[in-house]
């Protein structure tokens, strides 16, 4: 295997794993507005209050797409990653 094809499966796996991740970023961020904009306007100040939300919408979101995150991880090793390995 030389550098090129590495460095390009390498940069393919790190694009699968920013698409697998999206979701749930995007989810965290959007439950960390909400509680924020939340604690903006009723003046409580919890830390709890910020981390127990997020962690049940990321949990959530990841129960949801979990189909689609194994998806794309099958799809990138049956693709790419077998292939390289069964060809040498």
């Amino acid at each position: 295997m030389n550098e090129i094809v590495f460095y390009d499966t390498l940069r393919q796996g790190l694009w699968v794993s920013v698409i697998m991740s999206t979701p749930i970023l995007a989810s965290a961020l959007a439950a960390g507005l909400v509680v924020g904009l939340f604690q903006a306007l009723t003046s409580i100040q919890e830390m709890t209050l910020t981390f127990v939300p997020k962690l049940g919408v990321m949990v959530a979101v990841f129960w949801i797409s979990m189909a689609f995150m194994t998806e794309t991880l099958t799809s990138y090793f049956t693709g790419i990653v077998v292939p390289l390995i069964a060809g040498g």
